[in-house]
């Protein structure tokens, strides 16, 4: 292998060579899987205007230009591949039913309910489940993920379907992309008298990219100026062509709110997955699935929503979830009662975590409690690595001599502490997408579910008083008189869009102003009068705009600027002083400059701040 000085620096070459590493690598694990001197890539690194040190975790796409440089090809393994690697080292499958195809069972079709924001999707789990969740959402929009299970009759037959509800906001996309993976087939919620919009293009384009059937439910057909023939011809557009029209999609009229349509609407659920899914799988096996919901319950700790995907979950079963590990203490169904025991496609509250793991983690049962820690730990150690690569930020040489030039770029940090992880995730990603520029950065510092603690307060007062969010959540007694003494700002919220619309307010009001010149006022010098002590004062004709004692002026001479920054220190309309003189007006003007010729103009102007669009 040849090995050219880059630089200065010999460093081997990979002559088109494949290297696998993982999220958050360092150049040491490069180096390592090359052959080379971790100093030496340090010292490539620098060449190519990039300050990087031997074992800090870097993003992918300096792996990539130090790969380039050394004519590798770099495969940076994904997060879910770097998991399926985690469990096969304890030998664990994920994702398959283990045993013949003798062990596979049907199990209910999991429905996940999308659409656009008040098009009725909680509405219309309220109708099937004949409950009132509408009334416990703050501002009557959905904050996190429930999932419900209802039994109807099909063609003689007791069949059982399990509901996803997930938020309508668009904050939530991160959320409702994972509830599209989960499902089995999608029903996409458009109301009658509103027709299609863009989120609900967003639900069907994830429902589309997770190759799921779809059943539409036009709502709301009983309200006056409801079209449900508009509607189908508005999602003819995206593909969805009605079984009426010579399609393939089903179309069911409802009104959530008069319970009407609701059993065609299961009817159709259950057609469409007879017809075009093979939904089984293996009870037997030890369980698999996916944490639909989580958050921290003051009486009872960790509680989490998993849907199991295949396999029985049971009380006493050692589970990893996630980050989050544990033994099964209690296992909740969707009405709040206690049962023994999860069969497939089924969702349960699980108790006995040891922390509180992320929406749409995977979770796993596995022999003991001592693999469930290894896995837990390992996990997040991965991706404690992944994410000080994503947040630490690339600066190139040239970036730290003109931040050391005009000063630090100001920085909003916050703490963000919510009720359940869904919803603190989906607020950290709505937040960091917002821009305003590169003058203003905003950084998340923490953020975890459960009550504001003394660790919050204190962290908030450790990095120049960073803002804690409070997102459905208050802080504990302590924390709140440690946060009054030292000063930290606590804002809290219960809908998430005030969160998003106050901290964008924020970021805008640390964006230093902005100022634009504009011209006030010129004038033509016709006489020039000299005077004793004070020099020269031109007599002139206000040509435009108004001429202001004390304004900014400039002289201009054929078109040139003859002195700039300069100031109408004196203004006088024949022997009384003035404050401005309007166009068409003879004044005498001084400027405090004395090199004026006739036929010169003064151009008067103001600095005024621009404001924020």
């Amino acid at each position: 292998m040849q090995a050219p000085a880059i630089g200065g620096v010999q460093a081997p070459r990979g002559g088109g060579q494949t290297i696998r590493l993982s999220r958050g690598a360092s150049l040491a694990d490069f180096a390592d899987k090359i052959g080379a001197n971790p100093a030496s890539l340090v010292q490539i690194m620098l060449h190519l205007g990039e300050m990087v040190t031997a074992t800090q975790s870097v993003n992918e796409e300096t792996l990539q230009l130090l790969a380039a440089e050394l004519d590798y090809n770099l495969l940076v393994v994904s997060p879910e591949e770097e998991d399926r690697e985690l469990l096969e080292s304890f030998d664990i499958e994920f994702g398959e039913d283990e045993g013949d195809e003798g062990d596979l069972v049907a199990r209910p079709p999991v429905v996940t309910v999308m659409g656009h924001v008040d098009h009725g999707k909680t509405k219309l789990l309220d109708a099937i489940r004949h409950t009132n969740e509408v009334a416990r959402e703050a501002g009557g929009i959905t904050q996190h993920i429930g999932a419900y299970q209802i039994a109807t009759e099909h063609e003689g037959e007791d069949r059982k379907i399990t509901f996803i509800d997930t938020p309508g906001h668009e904050a939530f996309t991160a959320m409702r992309a994972r509830g599209a993976k989960v499902t089995d087939i999608a029903v996409l919620v458009v109301a009658a008298d509103d027709g299609v919009k863009p989120q609900t293009i967003e639900a069907l384009n994830h429902a589309q990219a997770a190759d799921v059937p779809i059943v539409v439910a036009v709502n709301k057909v009983d309200k006056e100026g409801a079209d449900p023939n508009k509607v189908r011809a508005q999602l003819t557009e995206y593909g969805l062509v009605a079984e009426e029209y010579g399609g393939t999609t089903m179309f069911v009229d409802i009104s959530a709110k008069n319970g009407t349509g609701i059993d065609n609407l299961l009817e159709a659920i259950l057609l469409t997955a007879d017809a075009e899914l093979d939904l089984r799988a293996n009870p037997t096996m030890d369980a698999q699935g996916v944490a639909i919901e989580a958050h921290l319950d003051k009486g009872r700790g960790p509680v989490a929503t998993v849907l199991v995907q295949r396999g029985t979950l049971r009380v006493g079963d050692s589970i990893v979830c996630g980050e989050a590990f544990g033994r099964v203490r209690a296992l909740l169904d969707d009405n709040g009662k206690l049962i023994d025991e999860a069969d497939p496609s089924r969702p349960v509250l699980v108790l006995g975590l040891t922390a509180v793991p992320g929406a749409g983690d995977n979770f796993i049962v596995v022999t003991d409690d001592r693999m469930a820690r290894q896995i837990a730990q390992q996990r997040a150690a991965r991706k404690r690595i992944a994410d000080m690569a994503r947040s630490g930020r690339r600066r190139t040489l040239e970036e730290l001599f003109s931040e050391m030039e005009k000063g630090q770029v100001d920085e909003l940090k916050l703490i963000i502490k919510g009720d359940v992880s869904g919803s603190v995730e989906a607020l950290e990603d709505a937040l960091l997408k917002i821009d305003v520029g590169d003058e203003v950065r905003l950084r998340v510092l923490h953020r975890a579910v459960g009550a504001i603690t003394e660790y919050d307060v204190n962290l908030a007062v450790a990095d120049d008083n960073a803002v804690i969010i409070g997102f459905n959540v208050r802080p504990e007694v302590r924390a709140r008189d440690l946060a009054e003494r030292e000063g930290v700002d606590i804002r809290y919220y219960s809908v998430i869009y005030q969160a998003i619309e106050e901290i964008e307010a924020a970021l805008k009001g640390m964006l230093k102003p902005e100022f634009e010149e504009v011209q006030m006022g010129t004038a033509e010098v016709r006489e020039v009068f000299k005077v004793p002590k004070i020099g020269n004062i031109a007599g002139a004709l206000v040509r435009s705009g108004t001429i202001v004692r004390n304004s900014k002026a400039r002289l201009i001479r054929g078109g040139v600027v003859i002195s700039d920054n300069l100031t109408v220190s004196s203004l006088r309309r024949f022997k009384d002083d003035a404050t401005e003189v309007r166009e068409g007006y003879e004044c005498g003007i001084g400027v405090g400059y004395n090199d004026i010729k006739l036929d010169d103009v003064i151009e008067t102007f103001e600095m005024r701040e621009k404001p924020r669009v």
